[in-house]
């Protein structure tokens, strides 16, 4: 398959593969699993970054209106149930496994398409998104190291990942930009996580991690956050220069380098 832009779909496939690894590695090596803190640690990263950027004019993000930011609000509480649900999944289920469940948010936009939006949609299409179905389906009954709550946070995780996509492809026609509603996204997130981490618990008990005052858990904190705001820009850019087939294409490569090292993996 003939993919354009090489340079971006392999920088896309870079940032996707190290941001996923790092992530892991906090989540199931270190065993950080407060989310609320890890996830408002990345937002607040990637929401900063994203400022500094914008005043530095190395990216365009438009001053929208209240009703705009308003109208969005409710996508940016899925996508806080995105990297809430999908943190507590990653920390509990393989790379193999995660994808797998995160890849059948597709069943939801395809069925929206199909039911909702009357849209032709292709046989393959169809076949593919079944096959997707079948193959999450099947998991629980093969997967050895089952684990009811990381499904469980798994299956939280792709109904948001499919009713943002929706809410998205809703929003094409909207003055919001992607990166007018990343940044909404980062704010949001930053607020709702920091208001939500001493409720959980999570605040005092992140004080008893046994890794708090080590360098390998500082730099791999730092790593993520600014390893998703890369992957966050390079998605965005590679986007705007490629067709929708062509960015399947390469966000399809990136899964797959992904799983290929993790099934020989130390990872739980």
């Amino acid at each position: 398959m003939y993919l354009k832009r090489p340079a971006a779909g392999l920088s896309f496939c870079l940032f996707y593969l190290a941001s996923y690894f790092t992530n892991k590695y906090v989540l199931s090596v270190l065993k950080f699993t407060y989310p609320t803190l890890f996830q408002g640690w990345q937002t607040l990263v990637g929401g900063f970054l994203l400022h500094v950027s914008w005043k530095l004019g190395w990216v365009e993000i438009s001053c929208s209106t209240r009703s705009e930011v308003l109208t969005w609000l409710p996508a940016s509480a899925l996508f806080v149930g995105i990297i809430y649900a999908g943190s507590r999944a990653l920390s509990r289920l393989p790379i193999p496994v995660f994808l797998t469940v995160h890849n059948t948010a597709e069943v939801i936009t395809c069925g929206f398409q199909k039911f909702v939006q009357k849209e032709q949609t292709s046989l393959l299409k169809i076949c593919s998104v079944l096959f997707l179905l079948i193959a999450a389906g099947c998991l629980p009954w093969f997967d050895t190291q089952f684990d009811p709550d990381g499904y469980f946070w798994a299956l939280i995780h792709l109904i948001c990942v499919g009713v943002y996509k929706v809410i998205h492809k809703l929003w094409k026609t909207s003055s919001l930009s992607d990166l007018d509603q990343q940044y909404i996204n980062y704010v949001f997130s930053v607020v709702l996580l920091a208001s939500a981490s001493h409720p959980a618990g999570d605040l005092f008990s992140a004080l008893d991690f046994p890794f708090l005052y080590f360098y390998r858990f500082h730099s791999s904190c730092c790593a993520s956050g600014l390893l998703g705001f890369f992957l966050m820009l390079h998605t965005v850019k590679l986007k705007s220069i490629t067709s929708s087939w062509q960015y399947a294409a390469w966000s399809f490569l990136a899964k797959k380098a992904k799983i290929l090292p993790d099934l020989g993996g130390p990872w739980p």
